[in-house]
């Protein structure tokens, strides 16, 4: 990556294939990415982009209703995880934070699965194997780390650089410009880096870690760290779908071919608050964030598909219905979510049965058993006093 000047807000070279209002411009190395896309698939990655927001928005109102005990919204950010989401092959790995609900809806994770983790039901109610996307990590950048791991397993059971389109695979780490802060981070672009570990690590730099902006993380932009590490680096405007599913597919076939990590700063900007617990209003201004709202993901492949004539009015009122539907879902499946019992927080502890495991299970059995009231008859749930 060519030095750039100005700080880690600059957006000079920035790769960027659709501009704000939705003029398509050219890029010597990126296009071929993009060329064989359809109208179809456009209007896909809208109707994804949609559907996520639709998410979004449901879910911060049943947090607000009492129904979550917390929600991270991704809004904003959907061009970034939607365009480098649908880059990913089948056999790839997806190691997220807890802000990737694009990413899930591409890998194919029911939503309301991902609300689970948010209502405390569970750690998160998808099976990772089957969709190629692990669990949310809520500890800052610790999953890099995870992803590096396993991409060094899958380089050594031979998933790499075979030629093989349905055999070769790559993994992805997702984390924010915080977590760049983190050492678990830095430890995994020396790891990613000295073994050619086939992941690609993508920032997505919203500008906020909470309420502590870029500025005070970096002087200079984020993925300048990684050459030093000896990783190639690209930034990409992480408000523009295309361009970011085009920096990902190239960083993703680098990966699958053997030619070892990526680092992907997509410079985007967080819409909404850092968690429903957050009041942004308190660390920035409006006036930020209005510029941002004019500079709408969405809206700007929005704007691009109309100039092509390929966003007709009875996909747009199909698509409606179907967000429509999509929220009506969501509050019928979180408020019939029942409340787990006590011993399952033995279960899915190991892979396999674990004797430590199972003295503890046996043991908190006697427990809720010691609490028998004078008819013999155990209290309801939750009422341990």
């Amino acid at each position: 990556m060519p030095p750039v000047e100005g700080g880690p807000l600059a957006d000079e070279g920035l790769v960027q294939l659709l501009t704000p209002t939705g003029e398509r411009v050219a890029h010597p190395v990126y296009d071929q990415f993009v060329a064989d896309l359809t109208d179809d698939d456009l209007r896909a990655m809208y109707a994804d982009m949609v559907l996520v927001r639709r998410f979004d928005t449901e879910a911060t109102a049943l947090q607000r209703q009492g129904e979550l005990a917390l929600f991270a919204q991704a809004l904003g950010q959907e061009a970034a995880q939607i365009g480098s989401g649908r880059a990913l092959r089948p056999q790839d790995h997806v190691f997220p934070s807890y802000r990737e609900h694009g990413v899930a809806h591409v890998r194919g994770v029911e939503l309301t699965d991902v609300l689970r983790l948010f209502r405390g039901v569970d750690h998160g109610g998808w099976d990772p194997v089957a969709h190629g996307f692990h669990l949310y990590t809520l500890v800052i950048g610790s999953h890099a780390l995870h992803a590096t791991g396993y991409a060094m397993g899958v380089q050594r059971d031979g998933l790499v650089g075979t030629g093989d389109p349905e055999r070769d695979t790559a993994v992805v780490a997702y984390f924010g410009d915080g977590a760049t802060s983190q050492g678990d981070v830095s430890e995994s672009l020396v790891f990613a880096a000295v073994n050619q570990a086939p992941v690609v690590l993508f920032c997505q730099n919203n500008q906020w870690a909470i309420s502590e902006p870029t500025t005070r993380q970096a002087s200079a932009p984020l993925a300048a760290r990684a050459p030093g590490f000896g990783i190639p680096a690209v930034r990409v405007d992480g408000n523009d779908v295309l361009a970011s599913y085009a920096v990902t597919a190239q960083a993703l076939a680098r990966a699958r071919s053997g030619g070892g990590p990526t680092f992907v700063e997509a410079f985007t900007y967080r819409m909404g608050a850092h968690t429903t617990s957050d009041d942004p209003s308190r660390y920035r201004s409006s006036e930020q964030e209005e510029h941002w709202r004019r500079r709408d993901p969405i809206e700007r492949l929005r704007l691009h598909l109309e100039a092509r004539g390929a966003l007709p009015d009875e996909f747009v009122a199909g698509l409606t219905a179907e967000a429509d539907a999509l929220g009506e879902h969501i509050r019928e499946t979180v408020r019939s979510m029942g409340h787990p019992s006590s011993a399952s927080m033995f279960e899915h502890v190991y892979a396999t049965p674990h004797a430590g495991v199972e003295a503890d299970r046996a043991w908190f059995e006697r427990y809720e058993t010691s609490f028998l009231d004078q008819t013999g008859h155990a209290p309801q749930e939750g009422s341990h006093r």
